[in-house]
This record gives C-alpha cells, sequence and structure tokens, in this order.
C-alpha cells in the first residue's frame, strides 16, 4: 500500500478529520450497525477515523488494521482505553490478506484504502470474506479522476496499472456478492456508499 509524506500530511490533517466525520454521519444514515458486533477498519492510519467508528457504530469490539508501523504507533496511543463504550484493537496488517476468520465480522469500514492497494480486487474480495452474510462494507473511494489528474499524480504516489472508476469498482463488489444499496454517492471522482453481503450463497 503506497502512502508518501503529502498524503500523510492530508491524512493527519483536521481538514481529513472533519470530511471522515461528515462521512461516517453519512454512513450512519444510509444503514446503522446494530450494537454489539465485530468491525473492522482498512488503513486505519492514525485511529481518528476508528474514534468514529466507535463513536457512530458502536461496535463491540472494532480492529484496527495498517501496514504502517509509525501509524499504528499514533492509532495505538489514541485509541487507548475504551472509546464510546467499545474496544479497539491495532494490529499490523495487510487488506490484501486480512488476518480474520471466513464470515466473522459485522462491518468492514473503508476511508479510501482500496485504490492504494496494488491488487484492489483482492481486497474486495477479502472483504467480502471475512463478512458475514448480512454484513457491511462501509465505503468511501477516490477514482483515477482525482488521484491520477496531471497535477496530484506527480504529488501523490497510487500504484499506476490496473486502476479503477466507478464502473470497475462497481462490478468488483458485484463479482464477490457485495451489494450497494440504494443512496450510495457517486461522481466521476469519488464515492461513498454502503454495499451488504449478500445472505444467499
Amino acid at each position: 500500500m503506497f502512502v508518501n509524506w503529502p498524503e500523510r500530511f492530508f491524512c493527519n490533517s483536521f481538514v481529513r478529520r472533519f470530511i471522515q466525520r461528515g462521512q461516517a454521519q453519512m454512513w450512519r444514515g444510509m444503514r446503522k450497525m446494530a450494537p454489539g458486533g465485530d468491525a473492522l477498519e482498512i488503513g486505519c492510519g492514525n485511529g481518528a477515523g476508528a474514534q468514529l467508528i466507535l463513536e457512530y457504530f458502536k461496535p463491540r469490539k472494532l480492529t484496527a488494521l495498517d501496514p504502517d508501523p509509525a501509524m499504528l504507533r499514533l492509532a495505538r496511543k489514541r485509541l487507548a482505553g475504551p472509546v464510546a463504550d467499545g474496544v479497539a484493537e491495532v494490529i499490523e496488517g495487510d487488506a490484501q490478506n486480512l488476518p480474520c476468520e471466513s464470515a466473522s465480522l459485522d462491518a468492514v469500514f473503508n476511508f479510501g484504502i482500496v485504490h492504494h492497494l496494488e491488487d484492489w480486487r483482492r481486497g474486495i474480495a477479502e472483504v467480502a470474506r471475512v463478512l458475514k452474510p448480512g454484513g457491511a462494507f462501509y465505503i468511501e473511494e477516490i477514482f483515477q479522476g482525482l488521484y491520477a489528474n496531471a497535477f496530484l499524480r506527480h504529488v501523490v504516489a497510487h500504484p499506476e496499472h490496473d486502476r479503477f472508476q466507478a464502473p470497475q469498482f462497481k462490478a468488483a463488489l458485484a463479482d464477490k456478492g457485495l451489494v450497494l444499496l440504494p443512496g450510495h454517492h457517486e461522481s466521476h471522482m469519488t464515492m461513498l456508499g454502503v454495499a451488504v453481503k449478500r445472505e444467499d450463497p
């Protein structure tokens, strides 16, 4: 997963926290999570998104996963102790190979991480694998029109091959049995929505 210093700076900024809070509120409006479930955040960074997940969705346990040891140190400090009556476990890991049992989670949260994955289809497949039937995938994604434009492609570091726009992303969700709920927000550059794992095999 590629994150260079300009994007790290933005992800640790007040502006990013403000945006994430609004996104968490919109997700909750699309689909609430029953209190007491188990959740995962992929690419937790400094743990600010995990705080919002605990506040707005109130899982019994949230696993916050990231491959970057420096970010994990910040997340562990931020999430030390109970937050919003939930417990967070911060672990090192790769969203392309999730260290979770199949069909074990009620929700997976993605604050703009899938487009960072070299094998983004495998990342989606892993999300589908670990979700219980009826579990929800909370999605914020950005597309090439934003991060690979004439300016930003020279500023932020992302994989360059096999990238996706909304049609490819939605097709990959559907292929893995993740049904995008009505009311999602989509543009040429971004998507915010919730996909639910089908109950049927």
